[in-house]
């Protein structure tokens, strides 16, 4: 699969380098995110914070915001997290969306990267209903390669929901990936790659684009 484990240790060498020397409170919060890896933005994805909303609105109070942050293990110091919360919640309601925290969060990329990444999700998505299934998979991705249906432990179709689940939400596993789950997982893969051209090379290469 792209960019999963390989980039993860250099990704976190040079985030904790910036980490040292970055001043802006957003940008904090995002390279802490990136400091545990590829799935660190997507650990942040909007499944977890749903469990943080007690009154299930779809938002977030500076309380359960704050909570949310200290139980994913990202610290950041309070006044640090009252700044980042004033700025995401755009219309001084105090709350923010999920989706527009998420957005925010993700690291910045540029076209060539996010066509390439809707060109593998459009790929997989053999249906064309904006999600990715195990049905998707199967006459995409070969499961039959993978070591542990090889020994006879896991049946095909394990493999597949085990592949689903680098990119499904977390803390709502429903074995489905939307575009949206599929770019939040190689934004931080992205972030690991300095070279617009290597990431595109290393996304057709692994989708065969």
């Amino acid at each position: 699969m792209a960019g999963t484990v390989r980039n993860d240790t250099e990704m976190a060498m040079k985030v904790k380098q910036q980490l040292s020397q970055c001043t802006d409170p957003i940008e904090k919060l995002r390279l802490q995110c990136l400091a545990r890896g590829a799935s660190g933005i997507k650990g942040l994805g909007r499944q977890m914070f749903r469990i943080m909303d007690d009154d299930e609105s779809k938002t977030l109070d500076f309380k359960e915001f704050q909570k949310g942050l200290n139980d994913f293990g990202v610290v950041v110091e309070k006044e640090e997290a009252l700044k980042i919360f004033s700025l995401l919640d755009q219309d001084g309601g105090g709350t923010i969306d999920f989706d527009e925290f998420l957005t925010a969060l993700r690291p910045p990329m540029s076209n060539a990267r996010k066509q390439v990444i809707s060109e593998a999700f459009r790929k997989l998505d053999r249906t064309g209903d904006g999600v990715i299934t195990i049905e998707d998979l199967q006459n995409v991705y070969n499961g039959k390669h993978h070591p542990k249906y090889k020994t006879g432990e896991w049946s095909e179709d394990q493999v597949f929901r085990a592949f689903l689940d680098n990119f499904d939400s977390p803390y709502d596993k429903d074995g489905k990936v939307t575009l949206e789950e599929f770019i939040n997982y190689y934004s931080g893969v992205s972030a690991s790659i300095d070279s617009d051209a290597y990431f595109v090379a290393m996304m057709r290469n692994a989708w065969k684009l």
